[in-house]
């Protein structure tokens, strides 16, 4: 049996937010509302979405020796995140400076500081954990030599979500070992790039699997997701809620998602289960604050 449903390896970010009545364009001031600091980061996001929904889950990450590292840390344990492969120093814990509109979309700058000193060596330390988990989820908020470093630690019986955030190209030792790769819009497009010849999500679904995932998921906001594997594409409907606040929803349905498949779920079923998540947390600001426990979502 082991020790963990998840493990979360990837980044642990301070949040700061402000919200706007518009983003300002290149050159122009505008006011905000008072500065809120809430803990984030992906890596974070998913390790307190997923324990928060009933899942026994271990977060290997790297925070600064400061307030906003310990401010993360009392998070992860708060939510009943199991913090042993949480590295402390090196650099300053990273930041995310995020405006939130009136709509609830959001933009996001992230100074990975920490972040960018997870090394592989960190990786390979910890690998007990990675033998301890049933599945493993990455973003692309570390450096990529580390995911490459996660997929080849990874024991013959666990599963890899890869949420390739920010994206970038990838491996294709990082693209075979995802199942899956979880993917929103503007994700697809820098990963297809050139190749991308169509505006049919079905139609990035089916070229994304072409390089290699076991599997792929696109989310698609409001419009649901769509899954896509061996057995073909398939739509996953949306939840109809009211937006406040998307930071982290991404996260949230990630951390879902692969809980959900952890524990045996067909992806479709894990993909809308994930979806009913993501949907409780955009009615709510903030990011791991607005995460939902299984019952919330049970309820909705």
């Amino acid at each position: 049996m082991n020790d963990y449903d998840l493990l979360v390896v990837g980044s642990a970010n301070a949040d700061l937010v402000i919200g706007v009545e518009r983003r300002p364009g290149p050159g122009e001031t505008v006011l905000g509302s008072d500065l809120a600091v809430h803990p984030g980061g992906k890596g974070g996001n998913q390790a307190v979405a997923a324990a928060r929904l009933g899942a026994r889950t271990a977060l290997l990450a790297r925070v600064g020796d400061d307030a906003h590292g310990r401010l993360l840390l009392d998070a992860q344990r708060a939510a009943g995140v199991d913090t042993v492969g949480v590295l402390v120093g090196g650099a300053p814990t990273g930041v995310a400076l995020i405006t939130v509109d009136p709509s609830g979309d959001n933009s996001i700058v992230v100074s990975p500081g920490a972040n960018g000193r997870l090394t592989p060596d960190d990786i390979r330390a910890a690998v007990s954990l990675f033998h301890a988990s049933r599945v493993v989820s990455a973003q692309l908020e570390i450096p990529l030599e580390t995911v490459v470093e996660v997929v080849r630690s990874l024991p013959p019986d666990s599963r890899f979500v890869l949420n390739p955030s920010p994206p970038r190209p990838l491996p294709t030792e990082v693209l075979a070992a995802c199942d899956p790769l979880i993917v929103n819009e503007h994700e697809a497009k820098v990963l297809l790039g050139d190749a991308r010849v169509s505006e049919e999500p079905e139609d990035w679904a089916r070229l994304l699997l072409a390089k290699g995932p076991r599997s792929v998921v696109v989310t698609l906001g409001a419009a649901g997701a769509l899954v896509a594997s061996s057995d073909g594409v398939a739509r996953v409907p949306s939840v109809k809620v009211e937006a406040v606040d998307t930071t982290g929803a991404g996260d949230a349905f990630t951390a879902a998602l692969a809980w959900r498949l952890g524990a045996g779920e067909p992806l479709a079923e894990a993909a809308a289960y994930a979806a009913r998540v993501g949907a409780v947390a955009v009615t709510r600001a903030g990011a791991q604050e607005s995460y939902p426990t299984a019952a919330e979502v049970a309820a909705l």
